[in-house]
């Protein structure tokens, strides 16, 4: 995990222990910190994995696919974003980020053979139109974007975001993984599905 830009984005590198082949998920600024940490582990990406398009979570998109080759998979709704990245920032001084003309989409209900792991993708708007979480069973764990943190929830303020939408996206990982399924957000620490159904405030009807 790599927290990154101003925004204190985290970016996940992810790979099996000893392996030569990663994915990158949310490559969200600080290219050069990311492409040095793929170069010292010695990998080679199979993918960059794209939960959602806002800018926090791309600005590094562009660098280090170019300078990796790998190909970038990005929410179908959401490709003409990064595609015009700029013109989505909704506040002065961020940037300048690099566009970038993704290679594959997701829609969710995708499965992913990548770096030795099989990863589901499960659609779970709210925060954002075309948003999705990254599963992978056999690790009990996902890369829930901007969807569920630590005490807290994706903001659903931002252009397309939808509270209902985002608390039933929550209420689906609750009740189709296990609660024991740790979470690694787009923002703040790691968590679990349990702990977040016993915990979070925002939350309270799906307590048990």
């Amino acid at each position: 995990m790599f927290t990154v830009g101003p925004v204190q984005e985290n970016t996940y590198l992810v790979r099996r222990e000893g392996s030569d082949r990663a994915v990158i998920i949310d490559p969200g600024e600080e290219a050069p910190k990311l492409l040095a940490a793929i170069d010292s582990l010695g990998v080679t990406l199979d993918g960059i994995l794209l939960t959602h398009t806002h800018f926090d979570h791309v600005g590094a998109v562009a660098p280090v696919a170019k300078a990796t080759g790998a190909e970038v998979w990005v929410p179908e709704i959401e490709k003409g974003v990064l595609a015009d990245i700029m013109s989505y920032v909704p506040w002065p001084g961020f940037g300048p980020f690099e566009s970038y003309d993704a290679e594959h989409t997701l829609k969710g209900g995708e499965k992913l053979e990548m770096a030795d792991f099989e990863i589901h993708v499960i659609f779970t708007p709210g925060h954002s139109p075309g948003h999705v979480t990254f599963s992978i069973p056999d690790e009990k764990t996902i890369l829930s974007g901007d969807v569920l943190f630590q005490g807290s929830v994706g903001r659903t303020d931002l252009p397309g975001g939808d509270w209902n939408t985002l608390f039933e996206s929550i209420r689906n990982l609750m009740d189709t993984l296990p609660e024991d399924t740790t979470v690694y957000p787009g923002h703040m620490g790691i968590t679990s599905l349990g702990a977040e159904r016993a915990s979070n405030p925002f939350l309270g009807e799906l307590a048990r």
